[in-house]
């Protein structure tokens, strides 16, 4: 049985060194840039991905890196001071609000929604109804039925008994959009009110739900979501301002809910997960959401391809806003985001790197480095053995098992024994 030589992880750095955040001022236009150049972007990529999301009907589409917006494009007539819908993308807002309004004494998620929104809010029966808790309505399992009938109704009898609470997940508008009189009633003013004094002074999201037939839909503009998107990769800290002090309920917001699809937090899609679900399907899907996203990416994301997706190890934030990709009106395409990710992962021409403890031990020499674009390695071990190398986001590009004492690694081409 042949033996192998434990894994070389060859990292592919092209970031900038980490520092900490930026954030703009509460009010104003004042934003910091930064220079594509700088991270090492080739201009022909960049353009491209520009190209590329202006050409699936976006209307916005901001990248920031620690903060600061490296790239920000408006399409058509759409300005930065449009203003826009966020979708589903809006459920992550009121999940963050949810989480305000726990640790500010005003509800607990495992209380029974009928304490907040009163007996026979739905037709079950009283015990039934009993079972359900804002947990429940967090995380898509309130057993209520969305098989038949309107998924956005809110009147007690399109809200029928199915399943017990937490056992059965399924992207049930009704139930969510609930949550809204939850916090009313447990707040005393109204979800734009609580969302002004609490977030919206603090941060700058400025904002309006707007009901539309049974939903509330967020409105703001590109920037505001951007906001938000660097709230959440700060874990509701905006600046020096700790809005969402119970970080426990933070990380319990950003990581599986249940077990049932494990790539859905509190309202919030999650990647690098073994399997993920997606709307009005009961099939369990292997593999991560977006597969060329980094696996700590977490998203809100809505219909037509509304995303803020936030990346603490990339220390990034993504916005994009507009109307679906042609074909894909009414759905949610992950197809779309995880192809901006993948032209992401494209965009650095720049040197190549590793870094010097995953060779020291095994007697390797790596020249040169860093490397403009390809790399030698010499002195590898004589015997059979696999390799494995990672880009930036942390995802396996190429995997090959050799015996070769000479490798040379090129940016473009991969391993060439």
């Amino acid at each position: 049985m042949k033996q192998f030589s434990s894994i070389i992880l060859i990292l592919l750095s092209f970031s900038l060194s980490a520092q900490s955040l930026y954030f703009p001022p509460n009010t104003g236009n004042e934003w910091e840039t930064l220079d594509p150049a700088d991270l090492g972007w080739c201009a022909d990529s960049l353009n491209s991905l520009i190209d590329y999301v202006g050409s699936n009907n976006s209307k916005a589409f901001i990248i920031l890196k620690g903060g600061k917006i490296v790239v920000e494009q408006y399409y058509d007539s759409f300005t930065a001071d449009s203003v826009w819908y966020w979708a589903s993308a809006g459920k992550s807002l009121t999940a963050f609000l949810v989480g305000m309004a726990q640790q500010q004494g005003l509800l607990n998620i495992d209380d029974p929604t009928n304490q907040y929104l009163g007996n026979g809010w739905t037709s079950c029966t009283q015990e039934q109804e009993d079972a359900i808790t804002i947990r429940n309505q967090l995380s898509m399992t309130s057993g209520l039925d969305d098989t038949q009938g309107s998924l956005d109704c809110t009147i007690d009898t399109c809200l029928q008994y199915l399943t017990p609470p937490g056992t059965r997940w399924s992207y049930h508008n009704a139930p969510y959009t609930l949550l809204d009189g939850v916090l009313e009633n447990a707040s005393g003013s109204t979800i734009n009110q609580f969302l002004f004094n609490n977030v919206s002074l603090r941060t700058g999201i400025f904002g309006l739900y707007v009901q539309i037939q049974f939903n509330n839909v967020f409105f703001s503009t590109a920037r505001r979501f951007a906001r938000f998107g660097l709230l959440a990769q700060n874990k509701g800290i905006w600046n020096q301002d700790t809005l969402m002090t119970d970080q426990q309920y933070f990380n319990q917001m950003i990581t599986p809910s249940q077990d049932i699809n494990k790539s859905y937090g509190y309202l919030w899609w999650l990647n690098g997960y073994e399997s993920y679900m997606l709307p009005q399907l009961q099939l369990v899907f292997p593999g991560y959401t977006l597969p060329d996203a980094p696996a700590d990416l977490y998203s809100g994301i809505g219909k037509d391809g509304q995303y803020v997706m936030v990346s603490p190890s990339e220390d990034m934030v993504v916005v994009r806003m507009g109307n679906a990709p042609d074909g894909l009106e009414g759905l949610v395409p992950t197809v779309l985001g995880n192809n901006i990710w993948q032209r992401i992962g494209n965009l650095t021409c720049g040197e190549v790197a590793i870094k010097e403890e995953a060779i020291e031990s095994k007697n390797i020499i790596a020249y040169p480095n860093p490397g403009n674009g390809s790399m030698n390695f010499l002195g590898l071990p004589a015997t059979t053995k696999q390799y494995e190398v990672f880009d930036h986001t942390g995802r396996l590009v190429y995997k090959e098992h050799t015996n070769s004492d000479f490798i040379n690694f090129n940016l473009e081409s991969g391993f060439i024994p």
